[in-house]
C-alpha cells in the first residue's frame, strides 16, 4: 500500500521569494534612473546646441549684413531679436559669465567693437564642446 504523504498547503512568501523580487525590483530602479539621467543631460545638450545654433544664424544672417563685422560681445543689445533668455545656458548663467557654459569669443578685433570673426561654443555633458565658428 502507498502512503501518501499530505503537504500542508503554504500561506505567503518564502524569504528567497521576497529577496528575488528586492533583487528586481533595486535593479530596475537603477536602470531606470541611469537612464534618466542620460536623457535629461541628452535635453540639456539638445537646448545648449540650440541656443548656439540660434546667436549663430542670427550673428551671419542679421548682425553681419547690417554691420559687416561682429560685436565684441553678444548681449541682447547686439542681437535684440534673440529672445534674452537664450543667452543663458541651463544653469542661468549668461554667456561670458565665469561659469557659463556658453563662449563667445571674437578674434580679429580693432580698437573699437567691431571684430573680423569669432566662435562660439557650448560645453556639453555627453559629447565634445559644441563649436560654430564665422563664416565671413
Amino acid at each position: 500500500m502507498i502512503q501518501y504523504i499530505e503537504m500542508k498547503s503554504r500561506k505567503g512568501f518564502t524569504i528567497i521569494e521576497i529577496l528575488i523580487v528586492v533583487a528586481v525590483l533595486a535593479f530596475a530602479s537603477i536602470l531606470f534612473f541611469t537612464q534618466k539621467n542620460n536623457v535629461t543631460a541628452a535635453a540639456r545638450d539638445e537646448a545648449r546646441k540650440t541656443a548656439i545654433n540660434t546667436m549663430y544664424h542670427t550673428l551671419e544672417s542679421v548682425y553681419y549684413p547690417a554691420h559687416k563685422s561682429y560685436p565684441r560681445t553678444l548681449t541682447k543689445d547686439t542681437l535684440p531679436t534673440v529672445n534674452p533668455d537664450t543667452f543663458k545656458d541651463t544653469n542661468d548663467i549668461l554667456i561670458g559669465e565665469g561659469d557659463s557654459q556658453y563662449r563667445y569669443e571674437p578674434t580679429g578685433c580693432t580698437s573699437d567693437t567691431t571684430c573680423t570673426g569669432y566662435s562660439l561654443r557650448a560645453i556639453l555633458e555627453r559629447e565634445d564642446d559644441f563649436v560654430k565658428k564665422n563664416k565671413n
